[in-house]
This record gives structure tokens, C-alpha cells and sequence, in this order.
């Protein structure tokens, strides 16, 4: 076994251990593709009022310039499918991921820890940890190391463990024994398009983004929601669930062992409708759902249920 072979072992060990349940390495090199793609998908104001999605154009194809030297990008994927849906029989709902602690914080700290345990094993090195912060095309990397495919929908999607589950990277100037991409198993399948309510797969792997429930309820900073989407929220009132609870893959995702994940006690006995300022920071204060602020998840509630 060569020095590459044992360090790359080791590094997926230990995100084992840490509770990542998928490591992969991919070289690092220019997104030829997806730069093509990225234009493209721009320029059709895909990206709605996300502005920041134009910015750092080089940089999101080209992990080099993120970090001096680059060689490899590691992957992870840390499960978050909850025990219970919590919201599956309600009227209103948000989003499974959002249930528990902001995963920035708990997928960051991971991954420094697993920086840390690299540094141990081959000495210093020129790095940085991603969580969906920073312009990293994280599932484009994810594909490459082998943890699954893009689906229809835009999701990575694993054989062995569905795709409720966030992606992140370590990139550094260190060469590691990489792994292929699988392929894509999707097939001819199109649950995910035949039941977006807003049509925001407009076909494979091209999602337009300003009409995604998620975007609506989460990207979308405006005091009202366009009235084009009432009617078809389905409940929602922060992010969305339905392209992922119909894709058959997820019929293998298992239930999280992240304590972070785990859903505040009163979550689910939420009165959304009597919904004070004062709840909404007792029940969201280290959630992903203080994006929104009280007052953007107050709009989206009243927007619902007008519907």
C-alpha cells in the first residue's frame, strides 16, 4: 500500500468515527462543464434574487483559487433524516434539515475536526473547510469522489442512503488516492418533476431556483410572496421537502445520530398562527430557520394560509 493509499484510509476511518457517513477525493481541477452550465443557468435568472450566486464566478470553478496549491477536495455527507416527520399530517410545515441545530455549526466543527486529525497524521498543510458558505459547487465535488449523482431534482443522490443529508468539503494541498464517480441511477423515473407544485425542475438537473418552494420561503427577502404561488405552497413555510419524500432512493435513508439534529421538544407543538417573537427565539435560536427571521417566517405563514 503506498503513502497515498494508507493517509486516504486513515482520513476515511476517521470521518467514520466523527459520524460522517460518506468520505470521498477527487482531484482538483477546472469545471470545464460546469462552467458552461453556471452561465447558462444565470443568465436565465435561474438564480432569482441570489444575487450572490453571480459572484465569485472563477472561484466556484476553481477550487485553486480558494486555497494556494490545492490538489485534493474531501468530501462528506452527514445524514440528518429525522427519527419522525414531524409536520407529515399538518397543514403547515418546514423543512426536515432545519428540524435541529444549523448545520453550519455542526458540520463545520466536524470538519476541523477531521482537519485536525490530517494535520496529525501528515503535518502542516494549506487547507479549508466548506459548508455551503463559500462558492464551492460541493455536489459537483461530492459526484466526483463517489457519493452519488445529481438527480432530476438537483440532489445528491446515494443508492445506499437516499439524499436527505448535507455535503461538505475540505480542500488542501495534499495528494490522496481518488475515487471514481458512480453512475447516475435516476433512470427514466420522474417523480421529483411530477410533483414540484411550482414546476421548478424544469428538466433534468436544471432547477429553476426562483421558483423553488425553498427559494420562496428562504432565499426570497421581498414583504410578499408573488401571488403566482398561492395555491401551491402545500403547506410549506420554510423550505420544502416533497422532491425528496417521492424520489424512491430515499426509501433507504435511515435515521440520523447527531444529537445537534435532534428537533427542539416544542417544534412540533408549534401554533404557527400565535407564533410571538418571543417563541420564535426560544424555538429557533440555534436553528437554520433564524434565516428567515421572525418576520420573513411570519410572512411565509400568513402567505400559506391564505392559500
Amino acid at each position: 500500500m503506498t503513502k497515498q493509499q494508507k493517509i486516504s484510509a486513515k482520513i476515511k476511518q476517521k470521518a467514520l468515527e466523527l459520524g460522517f457517513i460518506s468520505c470521498g477525493f477527487s482531484k482538483v481541477e477546472f469545471l470545464e462543464k460546469e462552467a458552461v452550465y453556471l452561465e447558462n443557468w444565470l443568465k436565465k435568472d435561474y438564480n432569482g434574487k441570489m444575487s450572490y450566486m453571480s459572484n465569485h464566478f472563477d472561484k466556484r470553478l476553481n477550487p485553486a483559487l480558494l486555497v494556494d496549491g490545492a490538489k485534493s477536495v474531501i468530501s462528506v455527507l452527514l445524514n440528518y433524516y429525522p427519527n419522525k416527520d414531524l409536520f407529515k399530517d399538518k397543514g403547515l410545515k418546514i423543512s426536515k434539515y432545519a428540524y435541529g441545530t444549523d448545520y453550519h455549526f455542526v458540520l463545520k466543527h466536524k470538519l476541523k475536526d477531521l482537519l485536525k486529525f490530517i494535520i496529525s497524521e501528515v503535518g502542516d498543510v494549506n487547507a479549508r473547510v466548506f459548508t455551503d458558505s463559500a462558492p464551492v459547487m460541493d455536489k459537483v465535488w461530492a459526484e466526483k469522489s463517489g457519493l452519488g449523482w445529481q438527480g432530476k431534482n438537483g440532489m445528491l443522490i446515494s443508492k445506499q442512503k437516499g439524499s436527505f443529508f448535507f455535503v461538505g468539503e475540505i480542500i488542501l494541498d495534499v495528494e490522496l488516492e481518488y475515487d471514481n464517480p458512480t453512475e447516475n441511477h435516476c433512470g427514466t423515473c420522474t417523480k421529483c418533476i411530477d410533483a414540484c407544485p411550482t414546476n421548478a425542475i424544469t428538466k433534468a438537473n436544471v432547477i429553476d431556483g426562483s421558483k423553488c418552494i425553498s427559494y420562496l420561503t428562504i432565499e426570497l427577502k421581498d414583504e410578499i410572496i408573488p401571488k403566482a404561488y398561492q395555491n401551491k405552497m402545500e403547506g410549506w413555510i420554510y423550505g420544502c421537502d416533497i422532491c425528496q419524500d417521492v424520489c424512491p432512493w430515499n426509501r433507504f435513508s435511515k435515521p440520523h445520530s447527531i444529537p445537534e439534529f435532534n428537533p427542539h421538544p416544542e417544534l412540533s407543538n408549534t401554533e404557527w398562527t400565535e407564533l410571538t417573537e418571543e417563541i420564535f427565539r426560544e424555538i429557533f435560536k440555534n436553528s437554520a430557520v433564524k434565516r428567515t427571521k421572525y418576520k420573513g417566517l411570519k410572512r411565509n405563514i400568513s402567505f400559506v394560509k391564505q392559500t
